[in-house]
């Protein structure tokens, strides 16, 4: 059996990515209800060498919107990193999910070899999408999407990996 580099990637950016908006709204009550700032949350760090929440967010999207459209061969659209609520968080997510579940499977079928090119200047890499995809981009993906569960679950919002892991 083959492998299917489009299941491998579009599905497996949905799954988590309607999980982290199932946890936003979570996030989002539990401040509420526990009086917390949004804020506190918003720009809570693990470490101070580490970026906040909702950054975290940003990059987990950026990742599965430039994954999806290197994949296919698209032009990566360009987001404003100017989020500053869950609700806003929310429609980046949103967003994202439209964008990805847009591009043609067919285009993404077949681009184990698509020469895939990030970065710029010194910081430019080259791939092959099979390995950008399994070595680069989910990684971060993953990353970042966990990083972001876990700030708040080290911040007592009551999530499992059952939340995280979402519908599959």
């Amino acid at each position: 059996m083959t492998l299917s580099i489009y299941s491998a990637s579009i599905p497996v950016f949905k799954q988590i990515l309607n999980s982290l908006l199932v946890i936003l709204d979570k996030a989002e009550s539990h401040a509420a209800e526990k009086k917390i700032e949004p804020n506190a949350l918003l720009q809570f760090r693990l470490f101070p060498d580490m970026l906040p929440f909702t950054r975290q967010i940003q990059i987990a999207c950026d990742f599965a919107k430039g994954c999806g459209a290197r994949l296919a061969g698209a032009e990566v659209p360009a987001y404003d990193d100017t989020e500053q609520s869950f609700a806003e968080l929310k429609a980046r997510i949103v967003k994202t999910l439209a964008f990805i579940e847009a591009l043609p499977q067919d285009q993404i079928e077949g681009s184990e070899t698509r020469a895939i090119t990030t970065g710029s200047g010194e910081k430019t890499k080259h791939f092959t999408g099979q390995t950008y995809l399994f070595h680069y981009a989910l990684p971060h993906f993953f990353f970042h999407a966990t990083t972001a569960y876990d700030i708040l679950r080290h911040n007592g919002l009551d999530i499992g990996k059952k939340n995280f892991i979402g519908s599959y």
